[in-house]
């Protein structure tokens, strides 16, 4: 294992972390008699193997189901001054009711302590207000750490970049969960915001959100190769140095293995992906043509800037990458939350728009007039059944 500073925090951080939303039983709570002693020995399996491993960094969240309280039969076992453990807590409209939340998390965890403490989904500015009122969520969280019950806090976010950078420029927080893959650049203006704040950088599901590594198309193995996708996609994240760590979503202990098997690489990123990057670029063009792979995001403006709130950065985001990868079944997941996550995934789908107002909308991507059929197209080849969160499942 390798590591990194997190940020102020100075924590040495693994740069894999072991996530916590896959190998749970539930995703609801309830008691420790009804998990079955199979589900609960994987989930031990699995955080022995992130240990031996040196993935000593454990994160999980309060609306995670039974996963803090499946791990507080394991965490205890493991040495404390050896392990970071992270969980996250959603903004309650009060100091107080947040604390009521923090005690349900600690109690479960069976711990005095958490390394961090994060803002679960602080995607709005409305949620980040409701964390730095006064008398708010940030107010409670400064007293646990007096109380030395937490040592850090950040948040996690799903929100547009926007948010995120104002959060970040609060100066209020440590560090960040957020996304950032091959697939999605989009954040990088906040990963280097927090940078400059000297902040911890987590990213989110690099595998799952970063194209459906763990089951992608025959197309998109062949243009990583000789690296599996889930591999070249670590390394791309690994390779921007403002990045720390990314969370690796075991279900099961095998799960490491691949994402380990990428760190011989490690001491040499920029020229093992240097290669895929320009294969992976050639066919932008070849699909899509050079203009579009040189600039395709260009005065696409976020989902609250446009007519109706239909998120047309997203929409043309995935529409590429299906042109481009075959990567149609991670599109369509992603595209069938849109007005169906709440602000979890932001913004509307292009079931309904007035091509002028769109056009007027983009004036500024060289592409304006191409948008409206892009968006028609895009629904046609991505839309079904709208799709639930897995924490909604």
């Amino acid at each position: 294992m390798y590591y990194r500073r997190f940020g102020r925090t100075e924590i040495t951080m693994p740069v894999l972390s072991c996530g916590g939303m896959r190998y749970q039983y539930r995703w609801q709570d309830l008691p420790q008699s009804d998990i079955p002693a199979a589900d609960q020995a994987n989930l031990e399996a699995t955080i022995h193997r992130a240990y031996e491993l040196g993935i000593n960094h454990i994160e999980t969240a309060r609306g995670y189901g039974s996963s803090e309280m499946q791990l507080g039969q394991v965490l205890p076992q493991l040495p404390r001054d050896r392990i970071t453990v992270q969980t996250k807590i959603g903004p309650a409209p009060t100091g107080e009711q947040f604390l009521e939340r923090f005690n349900i998390s600690m109690n479960y965890l069976k711990l005095d302590y958490v390394d961090l403490l994060a803002f679960h989904g602080v995607n709005t500015p409305g949620l980040l207000d409701a964390v730095l009122k006064p008398g708010g969520c940030m107010d409670a969280v400064r007293k646990l750490q007096k109380e030395g019950r937490v040592r850090f806090v950040g948040f996690s976010t799903h929100g547009p970049t926007s948010v995120i950078v104002n959060a970040v420029e609060t100066g209020e927080f440590d560090y960040v969960n957020l996304h950032w893959y091959y697939v999605n650049d989009t954040n990088r203006p906040a990963i280097l915001a927090a940078a400059m704040q000297d902040m911890g950088v987590f990213i989110i599901s690099p595998t799952d959100k970063g194209g459906m590594l763990q089951a992608p198309p025959e197309k998109l193995v062949n243009l990583c190769a000789p690296l599996a996708p889930m591999q070249f996609n670590d390394l791309y994240c690994l390779s921007l140095q403002e990045v720390h760590t990314l969370s690796i979503g075991a279900a099961r202990p095998s799960d490491f293995d691949a994402h380990v098997g990428a760190l011989k690489h490690y001491h040499d990123i920029d020229n093992t992906i240097e290669p895929v990057q320009a294969k992976l670029y050639d066919e932008v063009v070849r699909s899509l043509g050079a203009d579009w792979a040189a600039a395709w995001w260009v005065g696409l403006p976020e989902s609250t800037e446009m007519p109706g709130e239909v998120n047309v950065q997203e929409i043309v985001r995935l529409w590429t990458y299906v042109n481009a990868f075959d990567l149609t079944e991670w599109a369509k997941g992603r595209y069938n939350l849109l007005g169906h996550a709440d602000h979890w995934q932001p913004g509307n789908n292009a079931s309904e728009f007035d091509d002028d107002a769109i056009k007027a909308a983009v004036s500024s991507s060289p592409f304006a007039d191409r948008i409206p059929g892009i968006l028609r197209d895009a629904h046609k080849l991505l839309y079904r059944a709208p799709e639930k969160r897995q924490s909604e499942s």
